[in-house]
């Protein structure tokens, strides 16, 4: 049964070393029970880390890195007469941030040892370079939907 209403979408508004929107939301979403200063410090030591190890800037890596992580594919599941279906569905660019900014942390917090600003950074560059654990993530979910494709007609 779907909702009687969809809430209207926030406005994030841009960060203030950047003025990127994108490096705001995900500030948001490095933030733990609401200690947002904390979150700001650790997103901004991560991206001159990575100015620091790669000679680039620190905002081109993490636009390239969540470009790269962004699904284009995803499946849905979709009940037809008794049988469930994976159904191959184009992603939407807002769920297409959402997913690459959570499956990058998620990758970020697994990996061992060091700060979180050096894990950021490192899987932050990997990204970038089409390497490391939110890559393969995105390549699961792309193979997922390849091998579904027979469902396609199934659309939601």
């Amino acid at each position: 049964m779907p909702r009687r209403y969809r809430p209207e979408k926030r406005e994030v508004l841009p960060d203030v070393r950047y003025n990127s929107v994108q490096v705001q939301s995900f500030i948001n979403r490095v933030m733990k029970d609401g200690k947002k200063s904390l979150a700001v410090s650790l997103v901004y030591d991560a991206l001159a880390l990575i100015e620091e190890r790669s000679k680039r800037n620190g905002l081109e890596v993490f636009e390239e890195a969540i470009k790269n992580v962004s699904p284009m594919m995803e499946v849905k599941p979709r009940r037809v007469g008794g049988a469930t279906y994976q159904v191959p569905m184009e992603v939407t660019p807002e769920r297409r941030f959402a997913l690459a900014t959570r499956w990058i942390l998620q990758s970020t917090r697994s990996r061992s040892g060091k700060s979180f600003p050096e894990k950021l950074a490192g899987e932050l560059l990997d990204a970038a370079n089409n390497t490391g654990s939110a890559i393969r993530k995105r390549e699961d979910t792309h193979k997922m939907a390849e091998a579904n494709r027979a469902f396609s007609h199934y659309r939601l």
